[in-house]
């Protein structure tokens, strides 16, 4: 009897697989999953949420199992359960409509977003009309604009925008920016408006919050030395795309957006020989796990981390969960 062996198992291609930090979650995306949780822990379930919370299909989803209820508007919402409103910001009347109601509500606005909001106002108060560098129909565009009154704010999303943008009548103006844009397209923006209007201050701080910029000064690095990046995150997410966008412009001959690892197309990486991941600052660390575990599982994959900014920033929870 003729016993043959099989035939050994093809080789696997080599392939050094480059892990962008910081990556995933930030300290606002933290805190507001946080809320939620807590908050069915404390009052059970259901609780409402105006808007998803962070823009993560998996958050979503599992906050849901959990017994959350994601709403458009508070008049989804019954007087008797707790609404949280989402990490983005709401406008000034979503609280405001809350209290005339009796609701009990938590305020899941990642601190960042926070800040803009109070500097708004605080030009507002002094007589400036506001540029506001962002995207139209973003949630946190809507909340900023929100909390002045109509015709307060004027938004601009593009250098051609900021061409275009007439001072209404001789107010001075000042500018704020949304949080998770991309920091060069800012600047080009924000190089147009102050030729055209020299005395535009500054903010006291960035307003493009530390996560943001993090994530992209580290995807840079990986666009530089990567044939392909791979960013986890959802389509709605604005920092996830973001970083699409700054990985090619760095240099990456790819870069794709995926929700997680069955999205991947594995005709994207003929002729690749390094992969950069990295994840937006709403997507869990087990999605990237899950990832690198895929890339694993299909090439002998060099895996390394690359050096970049630690983050230690953490912000407290609202006192009615943990008092």
């Amino acid at each position: 009897m003729n016993v043959h062996a099989p035939p050994p198992p093809p080789e696997r291609r080599r392939i050094a697989v480059r892990l962008a930090t910081p990556r995933g979650f930030c300290a606002g995306v933290d805190r507001a999953i946080q809320i939620v949780e807590r908050a069915i822990e404390k009052y059970g379930a259901p609780v409402y949420v105006r808007h998803e919370i962070v823009h993560n299909r998996h958050v979503v989803e599992r906050l849901k199992a959990m017994g959350a209820v994601f709403v458009k508007e508070l008049d989804e919402c019954p007087d008797d359960r707790p609404v949280v409103f989402s990490a983005h910001g709401v406008p000034k009347s979503v609280p405001a409509t809350a209290r005339s109601r009796e609701m009990l509500f938590l305020d899941a606005t990642c601190p960042l977003v926070s800040k803009v909001h109070v500097e708004a106002e605080r030009h507002h108060a002094a007589g400036r009309h506001i540029i506001l560098i962002g995207h139209a129909g973003h949630p946190e565009v809507i909340g900023t604009m929100g909390q002045l009154p109509d015709g307060a704010i004027s938004l601009v999303e593009t250098e051609a925008d900021a061409e275009r943008f007439e001072r209404p009548g001789d107010q001075p103006l000042a500018y704020a920016t949304q949080t998770t844009l991309s920091v060069d397209d800012t600047a080009g923006i924000l190089k147009v408006l102050k030729r055209r209007f020299p005395e535009l201050p500054d903010p006291h701080k960035e307003d493009i919050c530390y996560a943001t910029t993090n994530r992209q000064e580290a995807v840079k690095t990986l666009g530089q030395g990567c044939d392909l990046v791979l960013v986890v995150g959802s389509k709605n997410s604005s920092n996830s795309a973001r970083l699409v966008e700054v990985a090619m412009r760095a240099g990456a001959r790819d870069a794709r957006l995926v929700d997680d690892a069955s999205q991947v197309d594995w005709a994207w990486f003929e002729g690749v020989d390094a992969v950069g991941v990295t994840a937006g600052a709403s997507a869990p660390e087990p999605l990237i796990a899950a990832l690198v575990d895929a890339i694993a599982a299909r090439f002998d994959a060099v895996v390394t981390e690359d050096a970049g900014a630690r983050e230690t920033v953490t912000f407290k929870l609202p006192r009615l969960l943990t008092a």
